[in-house]
């Protein structure tokens, strides 16, 4: 495997995503906890910055602090987020359907939109349990009606403790086909998403790597964004995926278990 751990070590910012990176489901990874205070003794800029919108940032900080990993909230950035900026950006005070869980529609609230049921702006999907065949109707029609169809991210599977669940892209992809309407979405490897995590580190691209589990968002947003490139093969991704795809990683690792010096 390709890699070069004091380049990756002399970095001065990570831009790291948390499934299959740090946990899987309420499982820690190895290493996770080593790494993450690696990141805090080194000096390190660091951004937890994950294409789920199921939690906020406070809830994500609490869910690592219930594994054992204390990091603010304030170092956490999520699809959520970045969605309702790009929207906010677009149509301040817009209305919105979603189909998603608390994260999502708190940044959403956040951001100044309201919940419309009936003839919304935008019809907004994320991950979650309150995906439903009423919910998916009631997405069509307004689609059809003139909303305007977004998804948080467009990855099709996620890690969990049980193996891989579908994930955005996936639940997005039936309302698709009976519209005949694209989904636009915001997070990785959208390069907006990697815009706003740079500037919230205040990172020039140079001086930061992404640490992250998935060819299809993580490598490829630091591809584009032409940053330092680390695939973790804890997650997603297997050794034998890489060469399907057009472009490599920098590096690949067994885990960020690797990386502290």
């Amino acid at each position: 495997m390709d890699k070069d751990l004091e380049l990756i070590r002399s970095k001065r910012a990570f831009i790291i995503d948390m499934d299959g990176v740090i946990y899987h489901g309420n499982r820690l990874l190895k290493g996770a906890s080593e790494f993450v205070a690696w990141l805090e003794k080194k000096g390190k800029s660091f951004l937890f910055l994950t294409n789920s919108s199921e939690r906020s940032p406070v809830e994500l900080s609490q869910k690592l602090a219930r594994l054992g990993i204390e990091v603010g909230p304030e170092h956490f950035y999520t699809s959520a987020l970045a969605t309702a900026a790009f929207l906010a950006s677009h149509k301040p005070g817009g209305s919105v359907y979603v189909i998603g869980e608390p994260g999502l529609i708190s940044a959403l609230y956040d951001a100044g939109f309201t919940m419309n049921n009936i003839n919304p702006d935008y019809v907004v999907v994320g991950e979650g349990r309150g995906y439903s065949l009423e919910a998916l109707d009631r997405a069509v029609r307004m689609v059809m009606g003139g909303a305007r169809l977004i998804g948080t991210n467009p990855d099709l599977s996620g890690p969990a403790e049980g193996g891989i669940v579908p994930a955005c892209g996936a639940l997005v992809a039936p309302i698709e086909l009976a519209t005949g309407r694209k989904a636009y979405f915001v997070g990785k490897p959208n390069p907006l998403m990697m815009r706003h995590a740079m500037k919230r580190i205040n990172a020039k691209r140079e001086e930061t790597a992404i640490v992250g589990d998935r060819m299809d968002t993580d490598i490829v947003a630091g591809v584009e964004s032409e940053i330092e490139t680390v695939l973790v093969l804890s997650g997603v991704t297997q050794l034998a995926d890489i060469d399907r795809f057009a472009y490599r990683p920098r590096h690949v690792l067994e885990g960020v278990f690797e990386i502290p010096d």
